[in-house]
């Protein structure tokens, strides 16, 4: 059986399906001759990640095609229900890149409470004529400990970064619109556990409370947070953003950055992305990485392993 890895594979994955008898391809093939392809090279199953997308065309004019994979959590880019109506597997890892999105939004936090990201911009230009100044600049940092996480979208992922908070001692709050409560195991390497049981909080409340605010939410059809949602919030708030580009609206956060409403944003995705707007990427108050929630050594061979053990339970 043939696998099409069109978005790429951890060698993990590859090792682990051709341990199982498959035949991997790990050609970038283009959205417009993916059909094609597909067809021609009698591809069983196609694993993607968020570049390529898999539509209802794909579908209906890939007659071989008996399963869909998604390197990841989301699966905004793939047909789901009209795949399933059709009989074709779709499978994805929502527990692989949890923890490797949940660092990214604290490398995101430290770096903003200390200023880093602005620093090492300022320090190889200025740090050997203005190093007193820069100093003065950056000396009036904060400590996550003992400030409070608002977290909006309390999945996999939320509760990944829900547990990286409490461990640094902070204050959790969530908001889900599926999920009441639940219970937060940290575990240490010593094999000691402590569990926190957290409950659901309004949106409002969380948005109100939160010294920090990140989001981890699924694709919407409209603003996360908005004009409206930057009003409630205090004074000087920080927002991570690892989610979806769509969830968080650009102008008005740079608007609510502009009158010091948000003294801060961490982003990893963007509403224009793959072409971010100049005023985000120019701003000395975002952080900036390129979406790589998902995109550490480890998260990938999780990845790759996980998509595999799912394929030869439902392919062989």
């Amino acid at each position: 059986m043939r696998i099409l890895a069109n978005d790429g594979i951890s060698q993990a994955g590859i090792d682990a399906l051709k341990s199982n008898g498959f035949e991997v391809l790990t050609v970038n093939v283009a959205q417009n001759q993916l059909i094609d392809y597909i067809n021609k090279h009698k591809i069983e199953a196609l694993l993607v990640r968020s570049a390529t997308e898999v539509r209802k065309d794909i579908i209906d004019q890939c007659p071989e095609l008996k399963l869909i994979g998604r390197g990841g959590v989301g699966m905004d880019n793939i047909d789901v229900a009209y795949a399933k109506e059709k009989g074709v597997h779709v499978i994805n890892t929502p527990e692989a890149s949890s923890e490797s999105v949940a660092e990214l939004v604290f490398a995101h936090l430290y770096g903003a409470v200390r200023f880093l990201y602005d620093s090492n911009r300022t320090m190889p230009l200025d740090g050997d004529t203005r190093f007193k100044d820069l100093k003065k600049d950056y000396s009036s940092g904060s400590e996550l400990r003992g400030k409070t996480l608002g977290i909006i979208g309390f999945g996999k992922i939320g509760q990944a970064t829900a547990k990286i908070a409490l461990g640094v001692g902070m204050k959790v709050l969530y908001h889900d619109s599926e999920i009441e409560e639940t219970s937060v195991i940290l575990k240490f390497y010593d094999d000691q556990t402590i569990t926190f049981n957290l409950k659901n909080h309004s949106k409002e409340d969380v948005l109100k409370s939160a010294d920090f605010i990140t989001l981890h939410v699924p694709k919407q059809k409209a603003y996360v947070i908005s004009k409206n949602e930057f009003k409630l919030m205090k004074d000087g708030v920080g927002i991570i953003n690892t989610a979806r580009g769509g969830a968080l609206d650009e102008v008005a956060l740079i608007d609510a950055m502009e009158s010091r409403k948000v003294a801060f944003a961490g982003l990893d995705v963007y509403e224009s992305e793959p072409k971010p707007e100049i005023k985000i990427l120019m701003h000395p108050d975002i952080s900036l990485t390129p979406h790589i929630g998902a995109a550490t050594k480890e998260a990938q061979d999780r990845i790759g392993v996980e998509l595999a053990t799912k394929i030869s339970s439902l392919l062989k």
